[in-house]
């Protein structure tokens, strides 16, 4: 069997979409014709070689998305042929095959656990979770790295209590789950801090109860204002940029405030604090997936979306065929989208 995928074979130059071959699954594999998958910034840093020695060029790429299983490994207990099920980088239950090796005419496509940009893929028991088939994929795909960690910050990492003031820096895919979290649990004030105003406009509908604009305004000035110069009980950081990092630690209270983590810098990059926040009582701490238990997480995040209580189709700003990734990830790059989607199949679904 063959399928299409975009590969990675030097950095900052466009991926390639190439005809591989499928290899036998291996115990624990599972074979997924993939519907939708999700871009983000993590992605692109990679794409950019940002995130420092890539020994396993080329390869596939992609993290996160829906589809559906198609065919198992020997030992597969999880899941069955015709599940749907969410895609995720997350690790939940089941066997961790950690590599596949696909063959195409350029000669060997390495891969890694899970690799989403692929019409097929070939991946393993613990990165798949099982969803109610009345889950449409295409809002299912966001479940796989978007909402469990943005809004898995606000629910398992920070523990947001109704009443509690958030403050959230960079509001795309990852910020802007964590703003419907926010206001899914009633906390507030909740400030959404980002440069671009359509983003904001899109924090605004999530939940968001004050807009800053970090480009006309100064953002710890302005959160300090709104919170009557006490500080933010809780300040996500999800831009993915030092400046952004060290103010958000900076405008969390003092005793008890609590900054979380999420953006990633590139490798040679580094931040500054002052430890004297700390002996104040400030904290920061990053983030692994926004300490997302997959198994258990997931089908809660699908049950409140078919309750009408996660909005999730409003973060889909985008929406890109496999051959037109390339444009996905400069449109990202720039700015101009909200949380994106490749669509992998032809037709609906």
């Amino acid at each position: 069997m063959q399928t299409e995928a975009a590969v990675l074979f030097e950095f900052n130059r466009p991926l390639r979409i190439l005809t591989l071959t499928i290899p036998d699954l291996k115990p624990g594999q599972v074979l997924i014709k993939v519907a939708y998958s999700g871009l983000c910034h993590s992605q692109l840093n990679e794409v950019c070689g940002l995130k420092g020695e890539d020994k396993f060029l080329p390869h596939t790429l992609g993290h996160e998305g829906s589809g559906i299983v198609q065919d198992v490994g020997a030992e597969v207990r999880k899941v069955k042929p015709g599940d749907h099920v969410v895609l995720s980088w997350i690790k939940g239950s089941g066997a961790d095959v950690l590599s596949t090796v696909y063959q195409s005419q350029e000669g060997p496509i390495n891969s890694g656990a899970i690799s989403t940009f692929m019409r097929h893929m070939v991946t393993c028991e613990n990165r798949v979770i099982p969803i109610p088939e009345s889950m449409p994929l295409r809002e299912a795909a966001l479940l796989g790295c978007a909402i469990p960690t943005g809004a898995g910050i606000v629910l398992n990492t920070a523990r947001v209590r109704p009443g509690r003031s958030v403050a959230v820096f960079g509001v795309g895919g990852i910020g802007l789950s964590a703003v419907m979290a926010s206001n899914l649990m009633n906390a507030g004030p909740i400030i959404g801090i980002d440069i671009f105003d359509h983003k904001l406009e899109m924090a605004r509908k999530m939940g968001a109860t004050h807009l800053i604009n970090a480009r006309v305004q100064d953002p710890l000035e302005t959160i300090l204002e709104i919170t009557g110069k006490h500080g933010v009980d809780c300040a996500i950081e999800a831009a993915g940029c030092e400046e952004a990092m060290e103010v958000a630690f900076k405008s969390v209270r003092d005793g008890g405030g609590l900054c979380v983590l999420a953006g990633n810098l590139p490798s040679s990059k580094f931040i500054s604090i002052d430890p004297m926040d700390l002996i104040k009582g400030k904290r920061i701490v990053g983030t692994w997936g926004g300490e997302s238990q997959p198994d258990q997480d997931i089908p809660l995040y699908a049950n409140l979306y078919l309750a009408g209580k996660l909005k999730l189709e409003a973060l889909i700003t985008h929406e890109y065929r496999l051959d037109e990734i390339n444009q996905a990830f400069n449109d990202l790059g720039q700015g101009k989208v909200g949380r994106t989607l490749v669509k992998m199949q032809e037709g609906s679904w």
